[in-house]
């Protein structure tokens, strides 16, 4: 009888066990898959503030926006003219904080997520993404704008590559 005991406590531990490895691993593929989603929104979000800079620029006199919330309200036109319906946060990082990259004109050219983590997804980009394969953290994906080189057309001054600056939405936004 007390062997029989013995071997039940022994069983259950040892299923105990097993279903400690278990949820362990589905927590892993859990994360994983969340981090999935998360580059994916990045992804996303991030093209949406590209194609409403390229909307911005060209609906107008051809400059960029001065601050990402110019994208809800355009200041240069007498009407509400929005390029996107709201600023979206940094779905990697949850914050609302992106960081800016800055024009020649010192407006805003695109944007990037702050997190230094390194992603999971590292090829098979979209051809308009094909420059973040290979790049080791989320803030090297670099969402910008840049219009086409018209030939004939004077060229960039000297000095004026892109830049990247750290950038909070304004308050109730």
């Amino acid at each position: 009888m007390r062997r029989a005991s013995g071997f039940t406590y022994l069983t259950v531990l040892f299923i105990v066990a097993i279903m400690g490895v278990g949820l362990a691993l589905v927590g892993h593929v859990w994360q994983t898959v969340a981090l999935r989603e998360r580059e994916a929104e990045l992804l996303h979000v991030g093209n949406e503030y590209r194609k409403a800079i390229e909307r911005y620029y060209l609906s107008g006199p051809r400059q960029y926006p001065r601050n990402l919330t110019d994208l809800l309200k355009d200041p240069r036109q007498p009407g509400t003219v929005r390029y996107l319906r709201k600023l979206y946060p940094d779905p990697v990082t949850g914050k609302d904080e992106w960081g800016l990259v800055k024009a020649p004109d010192g407006g805003v050219a695109g944007v990037f997520s702050t997190s230094e983590n390194k992603p999971l997804k590292s090829g098979g980009f979209a051809v308009r993404d094909k420059e973040f394969e290979g790049r080791e953290k989320y803030s090297d994906w670099k969402f910008t704008y840049a219009p086409a080189i018209v030939p004939g057309a004077a060229p960039a001054a000297p000095g004026a590559t892109p830049g990247a600056t750290p950038a909070k939405p304004a308050a109730g936004t």
